[in-house]
């Protein structure tokens, strides 16, 4: 690591530790870097060769003779990792457009990785595929036409065909390799695939969305990575204006937002555009999932203008649906409550965004006060 790598990510608290600076001055430790001291003097650390650095590492032995390294220098996630131990890894290839691992970790099961970033694992993917998919499904009456962009691995798609009033799902994934893996090694999620109901479309899921028949869709749920690279556009406004367009009045999106520990700054940037697009409701939920970044992910949730959507009262119960619970695979995570309390933002976020809100706008609209 440069010298400067480390600057700026000391510990706030100090306790009773002591440490030269090399100026024959003495500084406290942490109390959380003595204990790290003490248990790691050596904070080794490698990556595996598709795994971006900063995520998840493999710890080495303390008889390893490897060159310490450690990395903290993610731009998503700067100054921070997470490490999971590797067992073995089962697939590593490059596609097109990313490179693509899948291996076995020995807590959360086999692990799905594009591009070094995990996408899931099957320990903790219920509590994002579930989420993403029945926050909006669920808020509305009915819903018959569905579209997921990304989702690749099928998740989405398994939650999706629980509700028995979907006639047709239309998925929009980039990278067929994706799919392939998934359906290979992730069996679970790629189930969706299997549904009589779905018809996949391979390619640019903006190119799609223009040509789609205007109100086509009563939701759509956009599974996309992090916006970097070519996936910025799927956060800026054209984009999101190609959606509200291929809505029908009343129709919703459940959009990828981010951890809001880490990524702030672009929440207010989606929630800006979004109450601008959509002329219904803009709203933001969360949920935990621990192999994400700082161990949440967040959803933004916009209808377009037509019948009310009240995202925090679910109308279209799962528990109501016949077999929708234990259809495919039963619920893990997702449930009525969940739902509801998904909507229960910290004092910190609600202070965020309320700078983006319009005085004139009623503060229910939004549903951030």
């Amino acid at each position: 690591m440069g010298e400067d790598a480390g600057r700026g990510l000391e510990c706030q608290k100090t306790m009773d530790g002591k440490v030269s600076n090399g100026n024959s001055s003495e500084k406290a430790i942490p109390s959380c870097c003595l204990k790290a001291i003490a248990s790691d003097p050596e904070a080794e650390a490698i990556c595996h060769s598709t795994v971006v650095s900063g995520w998840f590492s493999e710890s080495q032995s303390r008889t390893d003779k490897a060159s310490k390294k450690a990395y903290f220098n993610n731009p998503m996630w700067p100054g921070e990792a997470h490490s999971l131990k590797v067992e073995s890894i089962l697939y590593k290839g490059k596609s097109e457009f990313q490179e693509i691992l899948v291996f076995e970790s020995s807590t959360y099961g086999k692990v799905l990785v594009l591009d070094g970033i995990i996408q899931l694992s099957e320990k903790d993917e219920c509590a994002y595929q579930e989420m993403i998919t029945h926050l909006p499904l669920c808020s509305i009456p009915s819903p018959k036409n569905v579209l997921v962009v990304g989702g690749g691995d099928g998740g989405v798609l398994r939650e999706v065909s629980r509700h028995s009033s979907v006639e047709h799902i239309d998925i929009c994934e980039i990278d067929k390799m994706v799919i392939d893996v998934s359906k290979k090694f992730f069996p679970e999620l790629a189930v969706g695939f299997e549904d009589p109901r779905v018809h996949l479309h391979v390619g640019d899921a903006t190119e799609f969305l223009r040509h789609a028949p205007e109100g086509k869709y009563d939701a759509v749920i956009v599974d996309s990575s992090d916006p970097v690279g070519p996936a910025q556009e799927l956060v800026e406004k054209p984009f999101f204006e190609t959606i509200a367009k291929a809505l029908r009045p009343g129709g919703v999106l459940c959009n990828m937002a981010e951890s809001m520990w880490l990524h702030t700054h672009l929440i207010e940037d989606m929630i800006s555009v979004c109450s601008q697009t959509f002329k219904g409701s803009v709203n933001y939920a969360w949920a935990s999932v621990p192999t994400y970044p700082s161990g949440v992910i967040g959803f933004l949730l916009c209808s377009t203008e037509g019948p009310p959507v009240d995202f925090k009262n679910p109308v279209n119960s799962i528990e109501k649906l016949e077999g929708a619970v234990k259809h495919k695979r039963e619920l893990r995570f997702y449930n009525s409550e969940m739902h509801s309390a998904a909507f229960a933002l910290p004092a910190f976020l609600r202070r965020e965004v309320s700078a983006l809100r319009d005085p004139s706008t009623p503060a229910r609209r939004n549903g951030l006060s």
